[in-house]
Parts: structure tokens; sequence; C-alpha cells
């Protein structure tokens, strides 16, 4: 359990007693009768929307204030009972599909026979049947496809009997320990319905990368698992998130099966089984990890059906009363259903500052003093409490910036389903790579589009007003229109997307690794990994023929994986030289263990908000990062700055610019053409280069090295390496002087095609 500390305490009191007497002084003295319907209607729309605001806030800060964590219980490993693991699949592709059962089947167990895992296929495909016949599990489908995702999982019940369910999505790989993490609380001889870990992603969200902010924010999800949930154990309100969940029969049973009345099956089922008395909890260690939608309309559609479903769920099960729920729980639920309703608050906020700076229409009557009094204090404390409750995973800015983003997209949703027009198909979120549609996001964006032309020209009127009536009343104005404008931009800049480059997800892991190559072993670290290839750091560059093919081993405690692999790209990192290198062949034993080496571990995306983080770097990351061309480098050599000036009888000075193994930029101060060049770089080490190409900018030649192979074969690379390591670093530590040949805009896309090294 953990409690707030003295000041922790004072804080959120210091809130509570603000956000009152706020809420009092909007009620009562703020909304803008005499001033017409339109200003009346608004202003009353607003304060409700703020209402609605603070008691969620409300119902948060109560959560928060006394977090339990339920600590596992040492049971003995005879007790362990017979687990049932449903993976349920619509869709998806086998590819991923592999990767879960992979994970599947590694899931520790005192004993691994209780373990039953079904391949719960709702789509009757052939080849789920050969994956599940091929990595020896059981395959369950059904003809009769009703209830979507609720039918399927209600039909896997009617085949099997483990007294303990666990649930996986088609793309939730599990770690090692998942079973062993989530069993025990059943044994304690506790009522307990089901036990929630969070769902995490391997890969960055749509907000990360979209964003720019794979490194400077935490997925958009951690906040409502790592944070929301836990607090939700206090009232035994948490929410079943349909996977990465493991379930006890007995409370299915109880509530007759998954939901199958809404579609958020997950939501409702989690309810029914809390009014039926069953404890449950939710856990903030990461057990296992999916994949985040790929792209706009994916991640809009899984928002919109979770909308849906929250909200048809309540009105079907009219939480307010129904018999069961102790009053905390009614109200975390609402909670949870108003939270949806985010979307009306969002156009409200954006629009009521618009309303008065374009359209003069008065929506909250105040004077500049009484902000300050009554506004400013709840408004700072607001902030301060929720950074300080989320442990720094969210802020109330991050919070503002994807309200605005899905609020267009969301409210349409939403206000259907509160007038019952009702939509029952289930929507299944494509788990098969990201497929951006172009006309999408510009329909999508075109809201936006508006609200900022809109918020200009309220943001040019309040300071208009503010010098030509020598007032600073409209400065309150100002600063939400500006804030505004922030979320806006921000949402601009997410829906405007970002080309996808990869095919797999790299993971920043530290493993051991052996890389053998005619007769030659270098033993290091990864830099990262992926399941289609690993990068290593080194101090020095090392020559590596691109058709080279290497000889790979992985090693952890747990996993061990030998495979071949060619380099595919190289760069450099400061003074140090980042290899990746491609899987080229691998068996499938091999394979399946590498993915245990890249999933079996908690992501390494951000979990925290970067401390440094800040408004102005938001909008400059995203216009920097975008005004740059997006150029992919096919660098399979390292390219060594030198800058180096060599001596010679029978060439005068030849300043050694660049080099990359196979080609040498030179600089040579004698004035007729040198078709061969032959370079004494230390005794018995000669470069034997002949012309390639002169650059246009006349400021160097390129050369091809006719004899790297022999230097290779004869010893001498090390000799070799070492000087090009003493001259690169005499380079870098004079500051990396500016040359010529360096100014792209002097060379033409044929000649980068030539310039390898480059």
């Amino acid at each position: 359990m953990n409690r707030l500390s003295t000041r922790k305490k004072m804080l959120v009191t210091a809130t509570v007693i603000m956000s009152c007497i706020y809420v009092i002084w909007r009620t009562f003295f703020t909304i803008p009768f005499g001033h017409g319907p339109l200003a009346v209607t608004a202003g009353l729309a607003l304060l409700i929307v703020e209402l609605i605001g603070m008691f969620e806030l409300a119902v948060h800060f109560y959560n928060m204030t006394r977090l339990e964590y339920p600590e596992l219980p040492i049971v003995d490993e005879s007790l362990y009972p017979d687990v049932d693991v449903f993976i349920a699949t619509y869709n998806e592709p086998a590819s991923l599909l592999f990767k879960t059962i992979n994970g599947c089947l590694n899931m520790d167990y005192p004993d691994r026979s209780k373990v039953h895992i079904f391949l719960c296929d709702d789509s009757n495909r052939s080849e789920m049947r050969e994956l599940a016949d091929h990595m020896g599990i059981n395959y369950l489908t059904r003809t009769e496809h009703i209830h979507a995702k609720a039918g399927n999982l209600n039909n896997a019940m009617k085949h099997t009997s483990s007294p303990l369910i666990a649930t996986f999505d088609a793309d939730m790989i599990p770690k090692h320990d998942f079973l062993t993490s989530c069993v025990p609380y059943f044994l304690t001889g506790e009522k307990i319905g089901f036990v929630q870990t969070p769902q995490s992603f391997y890969n960055p969200d749509q907000f990360q990368y979209n964003l720019y902010s794979e490194a400077r924010i935490p997925n958009e999800q951690d906040y409502f698992y790592r944070d929301v949930q836990v607090g939700r154990n206090k009232s035994n309100s948490v929410i079943y998130g349909g996977t990465n969940t493991v379930l006890s029969r007995q409370a299915l049973e109880d509530v007759g099966g998954f939901y199958t009345g809404s579609i958020t099956e997950d939501f409702a089922t989690g309810i029914e089984m809390q009014s039926k008395g069953y404890r449950c909890f939710a856990t903030n260690k990461v057990l296992a990890s999916g994949l985040a939608p790929g792209d706009l309309k994916s991640l809009i559609k899984q928002r919109q059906r979770w909308a849906r479903g929250c909200i048809q769920t309540g009105r079907k099960m009219n939480i307010l009363f129904k018999r069961g729920l102790t009053f905390a729980q009614r109200l975390n639920y609402i909670s949870s259903i108003t939270y949806w309703y985010s979307g009306l608050k969002r156009v409200l906020y954006i629009m009521s500052p618009i309303l008065f700076a374009v359209f003069g229409v008065l929506v909250v009557k105040c004077t500049i003093l009484e902000i300050l009094v009554f506004w400013l204090p709840m408004y700072l404390l607001t902030n301060m409490c929720l950074r300080m409750l989320s442990g720094n995973i969210r802020t109330t800015k991050w919070t503002n910036v994807y309200e605005t983003i899905l609020f267009p997209s969301l409210l349409p949703a939403v206000i259907l389903e509160t007038l019952g027009i009702t939509m029952n198909k289930f929507a299944v979120t494509r788990k098969d790579g990201a497929h951006n549609d172009r006309s999408y996001q510009l329909k999508q964006i075109i809201p936006h589009l508006i609200l900022a032309v809109l918020s200009v020209i309220g943001i040019v009127n309040c300071i208009h007003w503010t010098f030509s009536q020598g007032t600073i009343g409209f400065l309150v104005v100002l600063y939400w229109l500006l804030i505004n404008f922030y979320n806006i931009m921000m949402s601009i800049f997410f829906l405007s997307g970002r080309k996808v480059f990869r095919n797999y997800e790299r993971i920043l892991a530290t493993v051991d690794c052996t890389l053998t190559t005619e007769g030659e072993t270098l033993s290091t670290v990864t830099h990262d990994i992926s399941e289609g290839g690993i990068a290593i750091v080194l101090d020095t560059p090392r020559y590596i023929p691109s058709e080279a093919e290497f000889a790979v081993r992985l090693v952890t405690d747990h996993y061990s994986s030998e495979f071949t692999a060619k380099v595919t790209h190289v760069t450099s990192i400061g003074n140090k030289w980042k290899y990746a290198f491609k899987v080229h062949e691998i068996t499938e034993q091999d394979q399946r263990q590498l993915l245990h080496i890249v999933y079996d571990r908690e992501p390494t995306l951000p979990q925290k908000l970067d401390k440094d983080i800040s408004t102005f770097e938001d909008i400059r990351l995203n216009f920097v990062r975008r005004g740059q061309v997006g150029l992919m480098s096919n660098r399979k050599l390292a390219r060594i700055p030198l800058n180096h000036e060599l001596n010679t009888p029978d060439y005068g000075t030849v300043t050694l610019m660049d080099f990359n193994y196979e080609f040498l930029l030179v600089n040579i101060s004698r004035q007729e053409m040198v078709y061969e060049l032959c370079l004494p770089l230390a005794e018995d080490l000669v470069l034997d280069c002949v012309w390639a190409k002169s650059m246009r900018s006349k400021h160097g030649i390129l050369y091809r090295i006719r004899n790297i192979q022999d230097i290779a074969r004869n010893g001498q690379m090390p000799e070799l390496e070492a000087l090009l390591k003493q001259w690169n670093v005499a380079y870098t530590e004079a500051g990396r002087p500016k040359r010529p040949v360096q100014n792209k805009s002097f060379i033409s896309n044929d000649e980068l095609d030539e310039m390898a090294y480059l």
C-alpha cells in the first residue's frame, strides 16, 4: 500500500478546498445572464462540462490518495491449478499469431502439463488450424459467428474446463513469468474474479510516433493501466481490459460468461463480476506487450468502439442503480463513462474563448481580480496535484493534447450512442502494420484547421484590445487561446502523419553477442535488437564488407539464438560506430529463441515524461523534423572523416578527407591529374588507389582503393584501423572544421549515388 506523505496530503487538501471554492464561484457568480440567449447557453454548457471534469478529477484523486498494490502471495507449487489460455483471433496474420503463441508456450509454470493453450479462431481459417497444429496447441472455431469476441470466448469456455482462464489478444506476447505472477492471487481463499495486468506496447503508439516523441513521452495508455487502474484497486472497480488477464472460470460462470450485450464485452464482464462480490485486482507490473494501432484509421476506430461500448454498457446495465455495486464502484464506473464525453468538453473549452474574442459572445462573466483569486490557485494546484499523483506519467498538458486530437472523431460517435443509435458490429483493430490513408488524414485535419484560423483571429483581437484599451483584462482570454492553439497545432502535426520506414521494431537491449567470420571472432554486446536483426556499437571502425556473412550468437540468462547475418547499415554515433546486421538465415528453433530474447522483457520506450520537455520544444521539434528531407542512408561501410595531411615525395601534400575502405576522398596540392595514387600511410602499409571521379565542387577527388582485400588478408587491418581512429579523433577534437566537400548543395543526386561513403 502506498500512502501519501504529509506534504502531498496538504497539496491534495488545498486542491480540494480551492476546487470547491471555484465551483461555488463559477456556479453562482459567472453565468452571463442578461447578455443574450447564446451567451447564457454557452455559459451554462461550459459550466456543466467543467463540473463533469471536476467530478472525474475528484474520483481520480480519491483513488490515487492511497494506492493499493496487491502483494503476490507465496503458495505451494502443488496448489497451482490447470489454466486455459485463450488467444482470440479474427483476421490477424499468421506471422503475428506465431509470436503470441511462441510467448504463451514459453510461460513458466510448476507443471506445464496444466497449461492448455487454445487458438480461438473466429473466421475458420485453414492457415490458423495449420499454425496451431504446427506449434502443438489446440485449435477452436465455431460455425455460428455471433456476439463477436465475447461469443468466440464463450465458445472456448464450452470446450474447456480449467478453473482459471488467461485471455490474450492476437498481438499480445506474454513474458515468461506471466502466469506465476498472476495465478497465486487465486490461491489465497479470497473470492477473486480476475487479475488485470497492463496493456503495454513494444512499438511507439501513434501519439509518440507522429509527434516525434518516442523518447520523450510514455505510451498514451500507460496512464490508464499503470496509474488509473491501480488506483481503482481501492474501490474494487478495476476495469477488465480484455487481454493480459487471468480470470476465474467460476466467476465467469456466475455472470453467465463473457457479456454479449455490448461491443466492449470486457468492460461489461468486469462490472458483472464485481456486482457479484468478486474481488478484482490490477497490477502495474508489465507482463505482456503487444502492438499499438499502426495507423490513424485503426486508432480512431478502436477509440470509437471503446467510447460506444462504455456508453452502451452504462445504459444497458443502468450502473447508477445496478444491484451489488458499492457507492464507490458506481462513482468510478460513471466516471469511466463520462470520460468519453471529453470530446464535448474539449470543443466547449476551445470554442468559449473563440466565441468571446472572435464573435463577441460573453461566456464567463468575471473580472481579472476574480480570475486571480478563484481560478488561478485552483488551476495551478490541480496541475501540480495531477503531476504528483500520476508519478509523472501524465500531465494536464498532454491530456489536453490527446483529447484535442481525437474529439472531432469521437464526438459524433458519442452523441449517436447517447441517443441510442447503437453500433452493434464489433470493429476489430487492424494489426497488420501501418496503412496510412492520406485522404482520411486530410478529412480528419479539417476541423482543426478551422479552429486554428479562428484561434489566430482571436489572438490578434485580444492583443489589439489589450494595447488599444490599455487593460490587462483580455490577457486571460489570450492565455486560453494560446493554450488551445498549442493543442490544435499538436493535433495538426499528429494528423499530418509520419512515414513508417521500419519493418520491425527495434528494442534497446544489451545482450551478449558473438560475431564470427572467416576465422575472426568479435565478442561484444548489442545496442538494439529486433526480430529482423541486431545492431552493435564499436569504439573503432571495422572493415566489414557488405557481402561478408557472419555467424551470430546471442546469449541471455534464459535464451540463446544463432543465425547468419550481413551488415545492412553503418553510421557514426559521436566518436563510436554503429553497425546494423540483418538476419540472413535462421532456423525456426533459433527464430523462436530470438523472439524470446526480443520480447520477453519490459519495453524500453519511456515510462515517464521527459523532465526537460517544454511546450516550445514540442513545437520546435515537430517543425524541424517535418522540414527535414527524408533521405534514407544505405551506407554499409563506415565513413570516417579524417582531414589528415600526408606529405609525399610524388604528389606533394595530400589531404585525406574521407575514407570508407572502398573509396578515399582526397585533395592533392599538385596541379596535374593523378589517375593512380600510392599513399604510404606507415611502413609496409600502402594504399593503392585508382581515380574514380573528380567532384564537381573541385575540392576533392574520389579514388577507389584497389588493395583493401590484400591489406585485410595480410593482417594489416588492425594497424590501418588504429591510424584511422587516431586521425578521426584528432579531426573531431579540432572541432570538425568545415570542408567545402561537405556542402551537399554542390553535389548532385547522381554523385551521391556514386559516393557510397557519403
